[in-house]
């Protein structure tokens, strides 16, 4: 999702990607009117003028042509409506339910380790995605965390834009190496939106390493004072562990200390004495899949919920519609010449 401002420039787009199929259709043109000229040069090399008109017809060329252009005009339509581009904000009243779950995702580098396919990381994330197919209205936020935390998404019901988002998380995103547990929850309690909500929740996603950060003061902080439950979900390898690769100019090679492989374990031991003093529960999936949808089922979905209040929310209004409309209304036309031609 791309915003440009205030004002004028006031504008969202929500597909932006697709702008590049722009690009592509402007080599089409060029390459289709190269063509014409060339074929048009070619005839008249071959017959007169008047004998190309009594055979091809008086206006072949320029029918042609007109044909060529409401195509184009139409797909150009089609590829600014698909980018989903939208202005003018409309204010809505939303009720607000009392279920806020806020994401606190390791992207610490040994989350990269294979020993879950792809890695851990983005198997976290598949993880959310999933979670989020259950929902129905919970608000949900995310927070990343390595040696530093910070919140990349604040809590929204939005779940699109929250994926977009969530698809683009590596571990640049956090500048710190390292992996402080104790950061993200005292990161991720802050983040709440609604201090009447009857539930917060706290899924933290990691493969558990932690850096001296007092993680399970700052669960029971966040459960006795804030009222903020913690359920945490570990990856990874209990074990063996893996490696944690690294990219270079000569390919992947591994982190390694004193001409040893670092390997990187699951600590299930400080997540389950998290969820403890959170009123939580813990997960640990190690190297296995879990049914994300049995988590929310059985989790999230049981915590009390109500609405606690509306809220004004300002939205920017979809405008596909208007380059839509014109791109069928092109395309008709098109078909329209070319039957009367073929008549």
């Amino acid at each position: 999702m791309m915003d440009f401002g205030s004002g004028i420039r006031d504008v969202q787009i929500g597909n932006p990607a697709y702008g590049l199929f722009g690009w592509f259709l402007a080599a089409c043109v060029a390459v289709i009117v190269f063509a014409v000229l060339w074929r048009i040069k070619a005839r008249r090399s071959l017959a007169t003028p008047s004998r190309l008109r009594s055979v091809l017809g008086e206006n072949a060329t320029r029918v042609s042509l007109i044909r060529a252009v409401l195509v184009f005009l139409s797909i150009g339509f089609l590829v600014i409506a698909a980018m989903d581009i939208r202005w003018g904000r409309v204010s809505r009243e939303v009720p607000q339910r009392g279920i806020e779950v806020l994401f606190a995702l390791d992207v610490s580098r040994s989350m990269l380790a294979e020993d879950v396919a792809p890695n851990r990381l983005e198997r976290a994330k598949q993880m959310i995605k999933d979670t989020l197919a259950e929902m129905a209205g919970d608000s949900v936020g995310l927070v990343l965390f390595a040696g530093e935390s910070r919140q990349v998404i604040p809590i929204t019901s939005h779940y699109d834009e929250f994926r977009q988002r969530l698809d683009s998380v590596q571990p640049a995103d956090v500048y710190r190496g390292g992996s402080r547990l104790g950061d993200a929850i005292r990161v991720s309690k802050k983040a709440f939106l609604n201090d009447g909500a009857t539930s917060k929740a706290i899924v933290l996603m990691t493969d558990g390493e932690d850096m001296e950060s007092d993680p399970i003061e700052a669960a029971k902080t966040a459960f006795e004072e804030d009222g903020v439950t913690i359920f945490t979900i570990g990856l990874g390898d209990m074990q063996q562990g893996a490696r944690i690769p690294i990219q270079s100019r000569t390919g992947k090679q591994y982190v390694q200390y004193r001409g040893q492989p670092v390997l990187s374990k699951l600590d299930g031991k400080v997540l389950q004495q998290i969820a403890d003093v959170a009123g939580g529960d813990c997960i640990l999936a190690g190297t296995k899949q879990v049914n994300m949808a049995d988590f929310y089922n059985g989790y999230l979905a049981p915590l009390p919920d109500s609405i606690v209040q509306t809220k004004s929310v300002d939205n920017y209004e979809a405008r596909f519609q208007w380059f839509l409309a014109p791109a069928i209304a092109l395309l008709l036309l098109e078909l329209t010449i070319a039957g009367r031609r073929q008549g």
